[in-house]
């Protein structure tokens, strides 16, 4: 059985006049519980809450204000999982609302009890419909969130698969709207920045990403090693077919090794707190030997943060070349840069470790 992330946009469940197009739900709850039907298993990460919201409060333009798009996700996500619950009771489905914030991701006691709770629903077959909790999280409504969303919950679950809607075919070579010979890119091996760049910057007036969010998105989770497809959801079957092995859209290779869960969370969720900067020896024993980093490959701290938080770790030029979890605190941290392993109690009168991010805790980022 493989476990598949779909995102769906606001543009897809949306109609042009405004309100949730509950025809497009139907058909979308039909697809979905067929491809559960074949043995997949399903979550739904969905926007379109504020989308929503906005028909019943008579907006008709996407609200600027933060207050007013927090009110319309309030009032636009009751009418968003009752949708889902009419749309997927016909097919004799049960869905359940989940409603994260950042700080689910940041913290690693709610990141695994999120995980869990999500695989308790689906081990009693309930599909869950993930959204980020819009009326609390005021950093999320912003471009890019429910895509950037999708790839963390990818990665939080270890799916084999994110499928990401969107109202066009795939990536092209070019804006296919304003450029009529624009190819379809059918499969891409590594997404750098001439694949960024294809993809551009756009936002419609009822979503707030782009090609360009989900490019990121798919970036995030095919690094994890996890497949990624963009298709375009407003047409009827392309979930199935796509199922079916048919090569629909843009598919996204992933990396040939996942890195472990930990890793992942690392890598991908939790926040960092300040930056270590390092010399070439370190940079070369991180890189090249996946060594631990120790005190002495330390030039300086940039930042403030305690044991057990995340921190970034650079090379002389300012690249990131790793990210890790610590074992001192800033302050010690600076007391022991550049100081030998063996130095190390005798500087601050303890020792917790030999190394202040241990391998174990660290992922390259760049290598």
């Amino acid at each position: 059985m493989s476990r598949i992330v779909v995102k769906i946009g606001s543009n897809i469940l949306t109609k042009k006049s405004g309100g949730l197009d509950t025809k497009r739900v139907d058909q979308l709850a039909a697809d979905i519980s067929l491809a559960a039907d074949m043995d997949h298993e399903i979550v739904l990460v969905s926007s379109g809450a504020v989308a929503a919201g906005m028909k019943r409060l008579g907006l008709k333009t996407k609200p600027k204000e933060i207050q007013l798009k927090q009110a319309a996700a309030a009032i636009g996500q009751s009418a968003l999982i009752w949708a889902y619950e009419k749309s997927f009771s016909v097919h004799k489905r049960k869905v359940a609302q989940v409603l994260l914030t950042s700080d689910v991701f940041s913290d690693r006691a709610r990141y695994l009890n999120s995980k869990n709770t999500l695989l308790t629903l689906m081990s009693y077959n309930v599909i869950p419909v993930i959204n980020e909790n819009d009326t609390v999280s005021t950093s999320e409504i912003k471009f890019g969130d429910n895509d950037q969303l999708a790839a963390l919950v990818s990665c939080l679950l270890d799916a084999d698969r994110l499928i990401i809607l969107s109202d066009v075919d795939g990536l092209f070579t070019a804006d296919p709207s304003k450029t009529k010979d624009a190819e379809l890119i059918k499969e891409v091996c590594c997404i750098d920045a001439g694949i960024e760049s294809l993809a551009g910057y756009s936002a419609s007036s009822v979503g707030t990403g782009g090609m360009y969010s989900k490019i990121l998105a798919a970036k995030k989770a095919t690094s994890y090693g996890v497949s990624v497809n963009i298709i375009n959801g407003r047409k009827k079957g392309t979930l199935i077919r796509l199922l079916k092995s048919s090569k629909i859209g843009t598919a996204f290779l992933p990396n040939r090794s996942r890195i472990s869960s930990k890793k992942g969370w690392i890598a991908y969720a939790v926040r960092p707190k300040g930056v270590l900067i390092l010399d070439d020896g370190a940079v070369k024993a991180l890189i090249k030997s996946g060594k631990s980093l120790l005190p002495s490959g330390v030039r300086s701290v940039d930042g403030n943060f305690e044991p057990g938080d995340a921190v970034y770790c650079s090379d002389s030029d300012g690249n990131r070349i790793a990210k890790g979890i610590v074992n001192y605190s800033s302050a010690d941290a600076r007391k022991i840069a550049g100081k030998k392993t063996s130095d190390i109690e005798s500087v601050l009168g303890y020792k917790y470790s030999d190394e202040i991010i241990h391998r174990d805790n660290l992922v390259l980022t760049m290598q």
